[in-house]
């Protein structure tokens, strides 16, 4: 069972940071990789990034390489994703996601949290 929380979205301008965090209720966490994707208006959703629990593993899409950072704090249960030098093309609902170790789909995930880029 697996619930999923993000916050820290909101309207920032061109350029500034910011760290999107995911609160999570997982009672195996090694059982579990966990994900960030997004969906810009008009498009499709769209792979960010991902990692295990450990943070021994991470994968970002090209498009963000660089400029994105998904990280971990066990002791809060929380994964973040922390965005560099924003972009009005980053603008879209940012989702966390879950998906089991031996399932090829994210089965799990949060409400979605926007982040709206002005230049």
């Amino acid at each position: 069972q697996v619930q999923l929380v993000e916050s820290g979205g909101g309207l920032v301008q061109a350029g500034d940071s910011l760290t999107l965090s995911c609160a999570a209720s997982i009672r195996t966490f090694s059982a579990y990789f966990m994900g960030w994707f997004r969906q810009a208006p008009g498009k499709e959703r769209e792979f960010v990034a991902s990692m295990n629990w450990s943070g021994s593993r991470t994968s970002y899409a090209d498009s963000v390489k660089g400029r994105f950072t998904i990280s971990s704090d066990r002791a809060k249960n929380t994964v973040y994703l922390i965005i560099n030098t924003l972009k009005p093309e980053d603008t879209a609902v940012y989702y966390c996601a879950a998906r089991r170790i031996n399932q090829p789909s994210y089965d799990f995930w949060g409400q979605g949290a926007q982040v709206t880029v002005s230049s």
